[in-house]
Parts: structure tokens; sequence; C-alpha cells
């Protein structure tokens, strides 16, 4: 539940957010997540949480993080760190939990209503810190996906659980056509065209 005058802030774990997304088989589109929170409430700041592999020539996310910084989105981002694992697999590890709680437990005195995207148990302790400060949370994720993307513990601590899937209509990006469908698509050239 919102209440039109309290002051929302928005804490979004980038990579928990777009696996669980992935999962229900749709992309987010952030200018309308932006503004269905902006909808709900006095919304005071909507923090982006992510890492970022430096060396990498081209990264997929760098374009998302550039338009959100640019379109009202406080990023946070920091290097991620890469191994390689004890079967010879080469892996990125980028956590940001630290900082989301950080910026929450700053945020706290600021804001009525914190919305945390994200089904990482390990934020239980954060919401209840949050609570005791007589904030109000609630936690966007989905119970939906095989297995689901939420821990039960997190669920239970929030004041209230928004199904990411529910949302799916709101602040979803329509689907695009399989590149062969455009292809098909296309009109064909005019007549005119067709005789020069």
């Amino acid at each position: 539940m919102f209440y039109r005058d309290e002051r929302l802030a928005l804490f979004i774990d980038g990579s928990n957010l777009y696996a669980a997304a992935k999962a229900l088989g749709f992309d987010i589109d952030y200018k309308l997540l932006r503004s269905e929170f902006m909808r709900r409430g006095k919304l005071v700041r909507a923090f982006y949480y992510t890492a970022l592999v430096e060396d990498q020539e081209y990264s997929p996310i760098r374009p998302l993080v550039d338009w959100l910084d640019y379109n009202g989105f406080t990023m946070v981002t920091k290097p991620a760190k890469e191994f390689v694992d004890s079967s010879g697999r080469r892996k990125v590890k980028g956590n940001m939990d630290i900082e989301l709680a950080v910026d929450a437990m700053e945020m706290a005195e600021r804001i009525d209503h914190m919305v945390l995207f994200s089904g990482d148990g390990d934020f239980k302790p954060l919401i209840q810190g949050i609570q005791r400060k007589g904030v109000r949370c609630s936690v966007v994720s989905t119970i939906r996906s095989n297995p689901p993307m939420i821990a039960d513990e997190l669920r239970r601590q929030a004041d209230n659980f928004i199904e990411l899937d529910e949302l799916r209509d709101v602040i979803g990006r329509p689907p695009r056509p399989p590149r062969h469908q455009e292809e098909a698509e296309k009109p064909a050239p005019a007549a005119a065209d067709a005789e020069e």
C-alpha cells in the first residue's frame, strides 16, 4: 500500500531485478518504472546498483547505466572482480549489498517508504533496521518463477510484497519481434521505385 504524500526511495539491485524479469520473460522499461513510483508517492531518489567489468572493450550494461544516469537515477557502480574458479571457469563477482544497505540507512531519516527491488535474503537485517527507524518497506520480486526469486524470510519481513509479474503491464517493455520477422514486415518498394 502506498500513500500519495509519503516520501519514497527506490533501491534497485540491478542484477537481481534483471534476473527476476528475465525469469518472467520480460524486459523492464526504467522510464515507466520511475513514472509508476512517482505516481504512487513523492519520489525522493531512485538508486540503481550494479558492478561493471572495467577491462572489457564493450560492456552490454554500459548503455543502460549511461541512460539511467542521464534520466533521474542515482547510479552506484563499482568494478566487478574477475577470478578463475576451481574448475578453471572464468567468473565475475560484483556484490553491491553493502553499498545499498549503507545508502538505505542514510536515507531512512528522509523517507517514509523504502521500495527494495531484490529478492536477496541477505537484506532481511536491513529491512529490520529500516523498520526500527519508522520507515515502511516494500519488496519487489517474484514468486512466480521456478524457483522463486525471493527469499521467504525477506518476503515475511517486508511490510508489503509486490509481485514483479503483476507490474509487467505497467513497467514492461513491449517485446521486440525477432529480426527475421522485422525484415519480412518491411513494406515492399513502391512500383515507381521498382522501375528505377
